[in-house]
């Protein structure tokens, strides 16, 4: 029962003795879930697609992605166990072009150095699909899904399960009469794709940062222009990913092995010998190594002329981001021109991949602070 309160008495911080207490933000905790439990969940993910990255690319560098030469997606699991299972699994191995032309004299032993590669990278995309599984369903039989995040927390795992087709379609393109390799614009979709997936658990990590209010309030003061031009360069460096794809492809890094010119020339010779003419552009080693350096000092010119725009920017964390943005570009366009001055050495290539992962993480991050400012200090704003 509600207690009386006379006219003339002052009304303080204190509720009477006996009256309720009002309860604020009710909404928002009603389905604000467990935001600090998926964010980790998402970063163990996230974390597990990183290592899926490199060891995919440790993979292709050591030319082990063809030594499983079948799709068992259960059976799989489990290696050879003994030396009959060796000898069969390598029997199999011996039936594809690659070790018929390529690598005919490769022993047993030799052959499960690279059977290993390809079962490792297997294997954590079977690791990735569980951690998603029995994170997902537990999340959803307890309730602690924020309101609105179902249908956004189902997509990675519907993306991995789509990811691990396109693993097979891609292998399979190698197993094909004459082919030494896969193909390459497989690789590029194969590659994207896991990049997308990263992505965009990387972006939901950011957005469970905040409390949905707070990303309300921040949108607000969203710099339009930074924003879209953010987005601009995130598809760009998403096109370097596909064409450094199909330069690994089809070992593009080996051929000219000069900067800045390539062996004297700046464009390289008879580009346009396979016909139809499209095909140079996926399988000519000279005319795809160049799409990818030119369109690497393209990435680097827009990044640079974004930087320079990011400085009117009243957020100064916004323009920190875009500062590391700049400075990973560049490192990235420096460790690309030792990638081919080393011919792709292991070393150099999967140091260029690991910092293609850093800086595409970085830029969502930069453009996610331009389209939700953090709010600053006086003291930050003062040093602007």
């Amino acid at each position: 029962m509600a207690v009386r309160r006379s006219i003339f008495e002052e009304v303080g911080d204190e509720a009477p003795k006996g009256a309720p207490v009002a309860r604020t933000g009710m909404i928002e905790r009603a389905g604000r879930g467990a935001r600090g439990a998926i964010r980790l969940w998402l970063g163990l993910l996230a974390a597990l697609v990183v290592a899926m990255i490199l060891v995919g690319g440790l993979t292709r560098l050591t030319d082990s992605g063809l030594s499983i030469t079948e799709w068992a997606p259960v059976g799989g699991a489990v290696p050879p166990m003994s030396a009959e299972a060796w000898a069969s699994e390598f029997a199999r191995y011996q039936q594809i072009p690659e070790f018929q032309i390529q690598n005919k004299d490769m022993t047993l032993e030799e052959f499960k150095g690279i059977y290993w590669w390809e079962w490792g990278h297997r294997q954590l995309g079977r690791a990735i699909g569980l951690v998603w599984a029995i994170g997902f369903v537990g999340f959803l039989v307890l309730r602690r899904i924020p309101s609105g995040w179902t249908g956004r927390l189902i997509l990675p795992g519907v993306l991995g399960g789509v990811q691990g087709a396109i693993g097979w379609w891609m292998v399979s393109s190698g197993l094909g009469e004459g082919m030494l390799d896969v193909a390459s614009y497989r690789l590029a979709i194969h590659l994207g794709l896991a990049f997308v997936i990263l992505g965009l658990l990387w972006w939901y990590m950011l957005r469970l940062s905040r409390p949905e209010r707070v990303l309300m309030q921040a949108r607000r003061t969203r710099e339009a222009r930074l924003w879209a031009l953010s987005g601009g360069l995130v598809a760009l460096a998403f096109v370097q990913i596909l064409l450094g794809a199909l330069v690994a492809g089809i070992d593009a890094g080996v051929a000219f092995p000069t900067w800045p010119l390539m062996n004297g020339t700046v464009f390289p010779p008879s580009p346009f010998l396979l016909e139809p003419v499209w095909r140079n552009f996926f399988e000519d080693p000279g005319l795809v190594q160049f799409v990818h350096r030119s369109f690497g000092y393209l990435v680097f010119a827009f990044t640079a002329w974004l930087w320079a725009r990011s400085r009117a920017s009243a957020h100064p964390r916004s323009r920190r981001a875009f500062d590391w943005v700049l400075v990973l570009v560049f490192g990235q366009v420096v460790l690309g021109i030792v990638a081919v001055l080393t011919q792709a050495q292991l070393h150099s290539a999967i140091s260029h991949l690991a910092l293609a992962v850093i800086l595409w993480t970085q830029i969502l991050r930069a453009r996610f602070l331009a389209g939700y400012p953090l709010a600053s200090s006086v003291r930050e704003g003062l040093r602007k």
